[in-house]
């Protein structure tokens, strides 16, 4: 007999993502696929100084159960980190560590959703959110998005057509799209906040990978601009872009009734986020070497987002059209189906991985009204040449028949 699935599972299905990487097995394939950072380019000498110096120092609260809100050094350090981006008036008990940003989004999912709530999230937005909160019962909706992020005019009429519960947005080179809210649109939307008393949750794990200029700063820092407002912001922050995803650290900073809700459901979960990778972090944000290792990351991938920006171009010329990043992880491009040549994103990916390429087709990142011509690529863990030769196969797929 079958087992008595909760019925909640018949809102979601298995990642696109995950279920891609099983056809990249296949020798010398080129991947545009992954969403993650370069191990390359880890600071394994600074890490290991960092976690040898929590035994060394405070072997019981590296190696022992700790607290659900957080190990305290940490907490510190990261008000610390944050004030440092503008949130000038953060203290460490403003904010919780958790196992990821992707478990702050789990545990805003179980905190705050009821099954039939509206949540508002981008189209496209990032995949696991969409299946995370569809998970706990919410009709998730897309507000339209462009190279400047949310268009906050019609994010304004569907908070007024459909109350959500809250709105969710990548606003700092998105993932999947690249794209940078302007300065303007975050200021409208911590007044759009207040004046519909609607929660936004920031989701924040690119900001620090710019390329050129800084990016505006968050909207939880400008919070303190908007009379009001601060109050309708939750922050979700990690470590795993610019340090370590193998860490698993990521902090949650809201109001503190939210906070204590959110603490109580990590404390059914995991009890706390590991305290050994914690005292690590701490110990490394201590060391002050974050600043060098971003330094490196941010010229790094802003190699290769030229490489690819530069080789798109030369390669499928005019059947392709993107925005250049100004950071972040990813290229979000629409196959424009010039000269005749290919438009289904879906068709182009099954080419593109007998050319020996891969990447993430469009579709699975929308909530509603998917647009099938998108696709996602990401130059991360790429060097300049293999994006050169990635995209030099990706025109060879497209001029097949």
């Amino acid at each position: 007999m079958p087992l008595p699935f909760a019925k909640r599972l018949d809102n979601v299905e298995t990642s696109a993502i995950r279920e891609l990487f099983k056809l990249l097995g296949k020798p010398g394939i080129i991947s545009f696929a992954g969403g993650f950072p370069d191990s390359a380019m880890f600071d394994v000498e600074g890490l290991r100084e960092a976690s040898q110096r929590a035994l060394q120092e405070e072997p019981g609260g590296a190696l022992q159960y700790g607290a659900t809100e957080g190990y305290e050094p940490l907490r510190t350090q990261l008000a610390a980190f944050e004030r440092s981006k503008g949130v000038t008036d953060l203290e460490p008990h403003q904010l919780i560590v958790t196992t990821g940003s992707q478990q702050a989004l789990d545990l805003l999912g179980k905190t705050l959703i009821d099954p039939g709530d509206k949540v508002i999230v981008e189209g496209p937005t990032f995949l696991a959110t969409i299946q995370c909160f569809r998970l706990y019962g919410a009709d998730v909706q897309s507000a339209p998005i462009d190279a400047h992020g949310v268009q906050v005019d019609k994010l304004e009429e569907m908070i007024k057509a459909h109350k959500p519960k809250f709105v969710y947005l990548i606003p700092t080179f998105g993932n999947p799209s690249g794209a940078l809210l302007s300065l303007e649109r975050r200021k409208k939307i911590l007044a759009l906040a207040v004046k519909y008393q609607v929660l936004v949750v920031e989701d924040d794990p690119y900001g620090d990978l710019y390329f050129g200029e800084a990016p505006p700063p968050s909207i939880l820092a400008l919070s303190k601009d908007v009379p009001g407002s601060r109050e309708w912001i939750a922050h979700c922050g990690s470590m795993s872009k610019v340090l370590s995803p193998g860490l698993r650290v990521g902090w949650l900073i809201a109001q503190p009734e939210l906070l204590a809700k959110a603490t109580m459901c990590k404390q059914f979960s995991d009890a706390h986020t590991s305290t050994f990778a914690q005292a690590t972090a701490a110990q490394y944000l201590k060391s002050g070497r974050m600043p060098a290792t971003l330094k490196n990351v941010r010229q790094k991938y802003g190699e290769r987002a030229k490489a690819m920006a530069d080789s798109l171009r030369k390669e499928l010329g005019d059947a392709i059209e993107f925005t250049e990043p100004q950071g972040g992880l990813f290229f979000w491009a629409r196959l424009t189906g010039a000269g005749g040549k290919i438009k289904d994103a879906g068709e182009f990916a099954k080419r593109a991985i007998e050319q020996g390429v891969a990447f993430v087709p469009g579709t699975p990142f929308f909530a509603k009204d998917a647009d099938p011509s998108t696709l996602r690529l990401s130059f991360a863990t790429a060097d300049v040449a293999k994006i050169r030769e990635g995209a030099a196969r990706l025109g060879l797929a497209l001029s097949q028949r």
